[in-house]
């Protein structure tokens, strides 16, 4: 690994608890999680387990025949950092560059490529519409905390998830000053809208323990979701088609689920092989983008299959962190 080793323990041992921690020593260390990813004065480390085969065995690249032209994927790196913008399957190779961004994406779409626009989460006052392929239309804000998390449903509205509070703002129809939902999450870390208008979204809460939590259509208050399985690590949470995922960044798995009540029940888990940290993962058409924040590159899964790769994007990356797919 290319980290010190006594900064990957301390990252190690920080993600295992879920909450910020500190080395011990005569002066304080600023430290701060970034997905599992932890920074100290600055320094990025991270708790994702070595790659034991840096070089992923994948298959050439196919056309997906369900795949309209024109479409693009994302891979937005590091915070204050920049986006990579991806046509695949058409290449694996990086075709442009979105500046001064960093963080989650989003898009109109529940799951799939969105309709000529999308979302960037970078900042309290960087969360910005783009129109296909990467021109900024539209800037919203909230007032304080460290924005994360982004979630569209059908009709419009944008959920804003915060990570230093845990809080999640949601915008009507994607615009105004947004109204502000408190949870029980210290750190709220991702979320998503199912077909019926739920949203979910899961982070630690302040016993450090890992939570998916509800705010039903209509309703005023999150409620806990109790899943039938143990997620170690907060992931993706996003609607396929049929079923809710969430993803657990330590496991490398993704869960689905039927909801009822507020219980989760466990349908499939689908393993991904070769990855060492996706730190957002997207659903799409036939496929799973991933942005790797432990190998340094963005990769494409079948799905439901999961497995190996089927590709590796190549490009500039720092520190991946979200990704998302929308269409010109």
């Amino acid at each position: 690994m290319k980290y010190a080793p006594a900064l990957v323990v301390l990252a190690i041992c920080s993600a295992c608890g879920g909450a910020s921690a500190v080395a011990p020593s005569s002066t304080a260390l600023n430290g701060q999680y970034i997905g599992r990813t932890y920074a100290v004065d600055g320094m990025l480390t991270t708790a994702a387990r070595p790659n034991l085969n840096p070089l992923p065995r994948y298959v050439p690249i196919v056309p997906d025949r369900h795949k309209k032209s024109k479409t693009f994927e994302y891979i937005i790196n590091d915070y204050g950092t920049y986006a990579g913008i991806f046509d695949y399957p058409k290449s694996d190779k990086q075709i442009g560059t979105i500046n001064n961004v960093g963080g989650q994406g989003c898009t109109n779409v529940l799951y799939g490529y969105g309709k000529k626009t999308f979302w960037i989460v970078a900042g309290t006052d960087q969360i910005t519409e783009y129109k296909v392929p990467q021109k900024p239309i539209k800037t919203l804000s909230v007032a304080s905390g460290e924005p994360s998390s982004c979630a569209m449903d059908t009709s419009g509205d944008l959920a804003v998830g915060n990570l230093s509070n845990g809080q999640v703002v949601i915008f009507k129809n994607a615009s105004g000053s947004g109204t502000v939902f408190p949870t029980s999450l210290a750190r709220e870390y991702f979320d998503g809208y199912d077909n019926q208008g739920n949203l979910f979204a899961d982070g630690f809460t302040n016993g450090s323990q890992f939570e998916l939590i509800e705010l039903p259509n209509g309703g005023s208050a999150f409620q806990t979701i109790t899943t039938s399985n143990t997620i170690e690590f907060p992931g993706s949470v996003q609607w396929d088609g049929t079923y809710l995922t969430v993803f657990d960044q330590l496991a490398n798995a993704m869960y689905q689920y039927t909801v009822s009540g507020t219980k989760a029940k466990l349908k499939g888990t689908i393993s991904f092989k070769e990855s060492s940290d996706c730190a957002q993962t997207w659903i799409a058409t036939g496929v799973v983008f991933c942005a790797d924040a432990g190998n340094e590159n963005g990769a494409v899964f079948n799905y439901p299959a999961g497995g190996t790769p089927i590709a590796i994007f190549t490009g500039n990356f720092d520190l991946p962190l979200g990704t998302v797919a929308a269409e010109k």
